[in-house]
This record gives C-alpha cells, structure tokens and sequence, in this order.
C-alpha cells in the first residue's frame, strides 16, 4: 500500500502527467507533416502498450482515507487541462486555415491525432472532473465535453451509466456479441435521447418542466453553441469543419473504451424490476502500469463503479477472484475492438467463464444477451 507520505510527494503524481507528452508531437505534426503524421497515435496507443509489456501490472493500492490536500499534484493535471486542449485545437485550426503546406489527407490525419489528444486525454480528464463535488471542476468538465461536442455524457454518465450500468437501460453496457462497429453507431442515436430522458424525469420528479433553466441541457448547448463559433472565428467553416472532424475523432475513441469497459457483463435480474447491487465483477478490471498512467487509473474501472466518488490516485485495483481481469490495458484492447472476429475470439471465453463463475444458477443468458430483461425500477 502507498503511503500518504508517498503519495504527497510529486514525483509519485509525475507519471500521471503522460499526456504533456503529446503537446510537442501535435506541433511537429503540424509543422512538417508526411510520417510525422504518425506519432501521436503512436505515442498513445503503441508505445504505451509496449510499455505496458515491459513494466507489468501496477497491483499497489493507495490508502483511500488519504485528504484531497494531499492529492494537489494528481489533480492539477486535470485542472490546467481545459485550456492547454482549447490551445491546441483551436491552435491548430488556426496554422492549417492560415498555412497550405499540409495537403488534404495530412490535414485529416493532424486532426485525427487532434482527437487523439480531445478523446483519449480530454475526454478521461473530463469524466474524472464531473464525478466530482466542486463547482470548479465540474464546470472544467462540461467545457472539455464542449471541445468534443459531446456534452450530453455528462448526464448519460452520471445519471444512466453509474446508476443502470449491467442492465438494459444502460445503453453503453455493450451486449455479448455485439460488434464494435454496431455498438458505436447504436449509442450515438441511444446516448443523447437516453440523457434527454434522464434529466427530463428529473425535473418531473422535482415538478418542474422539462425545459426550465434548471436543465442543464441549456447549458450543454450554449458551451457547444460557443465551442463552434470560436471555430468559426479563428478558421472560417473550414474551422468548423476540422472541429467537428476532432470531436468525431474523439468521440469514437470514447466509445470504444465505453465499450471495452462493460462487454457482455450483466447484473442479475432479481424480479419486479429490481437488479442486483452493483459490484467489482460488473466492469473489466486493468490494472497495467503505463495505461493507466496515461489514462489517469481509467483501467482500475471495477473499483471506480463500485466507489465512483473516490479520486483516481486512489482507486484500488482487484485479483481476479473479485473481478474480470482484460488480458491488455486499453489502448490495445481497444485496437483489437475494431475487429470484431478477433475481440470474440478474445473476449467470448472470458464471458462465459465470469458466467459460470458468478452465475451458475442462470441457464437461460439469451435476454441479457438481448437486452429483453425488464427496464429497472425507477429508471425511466
């Protein structure tokens, strides 16, 4: 276990400070183009699951009782993020709108690693800071959402996902068997209607309308209402064109960690709409060390549902007699995602061998694996 004494010095935060690293590889993208075009996908996926082989399994498990005084070098990061990303997005936009030496296809391949940076970084930092109590924070969070156009999972993540996630209303449980490529456009029409839902019935249940100020889809729109005519501003519709084109980006890499995070895993139907509690076993536990460096303990998933407000330094990490354990951090099991054979191939057994772990006494898994079972108590 990390001692508080260790865990206050900065060195022990340092590694989770990875993602600076892309900062200097977006510039000479942009500078010289051609095969540098490469390097942040390659610094963010390859390198770091090389790194992951080389280094191992972090199983150190932080003292939860530690104070959030003690955790100021993990959270900068998180804090300082919002504006370093709005730099280098609407940076960008600005050298490719104002410069014409990249042709078409290395500008498309610069704002892929744009959504490199707004998706596998940004959009972490932003679910870290929306689980959390300050204003600040939160607010940081819903602003980074804005970046990527994607402001509606801050009530898809909070109000749906933590609350139903193993169960039919959770649209981002990926079902057994469901391809990647099926699963991503099915949550992009589900999420933002299911949201909508969620935050409706919330102001039902306070005896509101469904459009009064309160909601915070006002808000959602109007950040990404700004985010879109800063674009403009600084690129023309050009501008806006590349910003929708690093959202995408960003957006589809969310979703395939959404993805990766829940495959096939269920909670059991207990009978008149109710569900069993929610437990380690119901998300894929990775506890890989340079992953979740970069990933700011994202891959310790089972304990993040299980305690959702506990701050990522001190999410603990499970063995596999308390929850499934994926075979590789996420930025490989993500690339194997995108081809669905393969992630079957992989993942398939895994199911079926936490089914008969766990669940021994279901011998029917066909409305699970169909999503058919009731909607939960209360959830719509």
């Amino acid at each position: 276990m990390s001692s508080r004494e260790e865990i206050r010095r900065p060195s022990h935060a340092l590694p989770f400070w990875v993602s600076l690293g892309t900062l200097p590889l977006a510039a000479i993208e942009a500078r010289f183009g051609g095969w540098t075009l490469i390097l942040l996908p390659t610094y963010a996926w390859w390198s770091v699951t090389l790194l992951d082989q080389i280094l191992g399994r972090n199983e150190d498990q932080p003292d939860v009782e530690t104070p959030v005084e003690d955790l100021f070098w993990y959270r900068l990061i998180t804090l300082i993020w919002f504006p370093i990303q709005a730099v280098v997005i609407y940076g960008l936009i600005w050298w490719v709108t104002h410069t014409d030496h990249l042709a078409a296809w290395e500008i498309v391949a610069l704002f892929f690693g744009v959504g490199v940076i707004s998706g596998t970084i940004g959009i972490v930092y932003s679910h870290e800071l929306m689980h959390q109590r300050t204003k600040l924070e939160r607010w940081l969070g819903d602003l980074l959402l804005s970046t990527v156009l994607y402001t509606h999972f801050r009530t898809e993540h909070l109000l749906v996902h933590h609350l139903w996630v193993g169960t039919p209303r959770d649209a981002v449980t990926a079902r057994y068997n469901e391809g990647f490529h099926r699963f991503f456009w099915r949550v992009l029409v589900e999420c933002p209607v299911s949201a909508w839902k969620a935050e409706a019935l919330m102001q039902r249940r306070a005896g509101r309308p469904v459009w009064h100020r309160s909601n915070p889809f006002w808000r959602y729109a109007a950040l990404q209402a700004l985010a879109l005519a800063l674009a403009f501003a600084v690129g023309g519709w050009l501008g806006v064109g590349l910003f929708a084109m690093q959202a995408f980006f960003a957006v589809w890499q969310l979703e395939l960690t959404n993805y990766v995070e829940h495959y096939g895993l269920t909670r059991e139907y207990r009978g008149e709409g109710r569900y069993e509690h929610v437990l380690p076993r119901h998300s894929w536990n990775a506890d890989q060390m340079a992953s979740n460096w970069l990933l700011i303990n994202l891959q310790r998933h089972s304990d993040h549902h299980y305690k959702p407000e506990r701050r990522f330094p001190l999410l603990q990490t499970y063995d596999a007699e308390e929850a499934p354990q994926l075979p590789f951090g996420y930025p490989a099991m993500t690339a194997l995602a995108m081809v669905p054979p393969l992630w079957r191939r992989r993942m398939n057994p895994r199911v079926r061998a936490w089914r008969k772990k766990y669940y021994p006494h279901i011998e029917d898994w066909t409305p699970y694996k169909e999503g058919t079972t009731p909607m939960p108590r209360g959830s719509v």
